[in-house]
């Protein structure tokens, strides 16, 4: 296991292997820190898992990865090229390459299942129709809702409007499939359907995955690298066995969920007792 005290050594960034390379990052919102030195590699054909605790900035990192911010200092590498330094064109460019599944789904709700998925394939292609059909068919089949295509958002369970929104996030041949949260709010049997996909998609479709989840059990069956946040920095990464196994109490309290340790229970506040009498004069 690898601590945030000895982080990886730093992975080239032109090598194919590497897809997404964070390199010493530093971010923070109204003078409150996120990330003070974060480093993470994502490496191609990998299923890479990012887990902490809530308000860790687990989505503003995807946020990072995919040039919505910019950090304060440090670097953010995709496909080999600095994020800070590319014009908007060239941030398009590379966001094509990318495919999201957002934590809700973020289905439009006035569109029918069919024309959710085929929405960016209309955004940023010209095809004929009769090969959007295929394609939106070929996706859905893939997710098991084919026999949904028709259906209006409305009309869908949540793990079926989950994965009609996965349908949509591979509808374009991403290169990288980044999932934000994708077993919140699902049942045992729609969590288990959406762990099976993420495994079977990058592995069929050749792609690198990255799921940002606090779920640990649910990741560890899948995750092939394992990086845990805290405190703005990576605190461990590695096999999800080699989390599992570490002596660290930050690491051991978020993976077993203990109530006590490091990760305390009561945000920052003066003296309760103190508070309470100034509240009564």
């Amino acid at each position: 296991m690898i601590s945030s005290a000895s982080p990886q050594p730093a992975a080239d960034a032109a090598s194919p292997e590497v897809v997404i390379d964070v390199r010493d990052a530093y971010y923070a919102v109204g003078g409150r820190p996120i990330f003070s030195g974060l480093n993470l590699t994502v490496r191609r054909g990998r299923i890479t898992a990012v887990m902490g605790p809530s308000g860790t900035g687990k989505t503003t990192l995807l946020r990072l990865i995919t040039a919505q911010i910019t950090a304060d200092r440090g670097q953010l590498m995709a496909f080999g090229r600095d994020l800070a330094t590319l014009s908007t064109a060239e941030v398009y460019g590379v966001r094509r390459r990318l495919g999201m599944l957002f934590q809700n789904g973020a289905l439009l709700t006035d569109l029918d299942v069919f024309e959710n998925v085929a929405f960016p394939v209309r955004e940023h292609t010209d095809l004929p129709e009769a090969l959007v059909r295929r394609l939106v068919l070929t996706k859905l089949q893939a997710v098991g809702l084919r026999g949904a295509a028709y259906l209006m958002p409305g009309e869908l369970s949540g793990g079926m409007a989950r994965r009609v929104a996965l349908a949509r996030a591979i509808v374009m041949d991403p290169e990288v499939l980044i999932y934000d949260e994708p077993f919140v709010g699902l049942d045992p049997i729609s969590m288990g359907v959406i762990q099976r996909l993420i495994k079977h998609m990058n592995t069929a479709l050749g792609i690198t995955s990255i799921v940002v989840s606090h779920d640990v059990q649910e990741l560890a069956t899948i995750a092939d690298d394992s990086y845990l946040l805290a405190a703005g920095r990576i605190a461990a990464s590695g096999t999800p066995a080699e989390l599992r196994a570490s002596d660290s109490a930050a690491v051991r309290q978020f993976m077993t969920g203990a109530a006590e340790g490091p990760v305390a229970f009561h945000y920052p506040a003066p003296d309760y007792a103190t508070q309470l009498l100034a509240a009564d004069a």
